[in-house]
């Protein structure tokens, strides 16, 4: 199905993003030393750069921290992905509440399949770190599911469905490339 154009301003700030991301590995490439797979690198780049860019966005000295502050606090309009099904359209809106390092952490795990070990790799912490955040993740991503399902049936629904429902994310944005 076809997703909801981005608004103009959106838009240019995702194209700058990716162009920025492509910009500071080609820049970078020299401290690429290979211990890690150049895929966990180039996301730990790119993540840097999306927190770079929520601060900058917010034009506060106080620091953002993405520990604890969600994507939805940072950009509360509605997400521009509209999903058919109930247990999807809850996932998305649990997964926004959650803070972002967590949310980042668990569609590391969940949709690109990366281990715990390439996950701590892209956002630059020690593997019992991304260990103990990803437990975190997963106990949040629930309070959440909790807070916003309608009924016992679309909370159980969604939590069963969980790898399914990342499989299918999986093939279905494999499939738009």
């Amino acid at each position: 199905e076809p997703h909801a154009p981005l608004p103009e301003d959106l838009h240019a700030d995702v194209a700058d993003l990716i162009q920025s991301t492509f910009v500071a590995c080609v820049e970078g490439q020299e401290r690429y030393e290979g211990a890690g797979s150049f895929k966990s690198w180039l996301l730990g780049i790119a993540f840097r750069l999306l927190c770079h860019y929520y601060r900058s966005k917010r034009r506060m000295s106080a620091r953002i921290d993405f520990a604890s502050v969600s994507a939805a606090d940072l950009a509360p309009s509605p997400s521009e992905v509209l999903k058919a099904r109930p247990d999807e359209r809850l996932m998305l809106a649990a997964l926004r509440r959650i803070p972002l390092e967590h949310q980042t952490l668990l569609e590391l795990v969940f949709w690109e399949e990366f281990t715990a070990a390439e996950a701590a790799a892209v956002l630059g912490m020690p593997l019992g770190t991304a260990k103990s955040r990803i437990r975190r993740a997963r106990q949040l991503l629930r309070e959440q599911l909790e807070a916003q399902a309608d009924s016992p049936a679309l909370l159980e629904s969604t939590l069963t469905r969980l790898d399914d429902w990342a499989r299918g994310l999986r093939a279905q944005l494999d499939h738009d490339e």
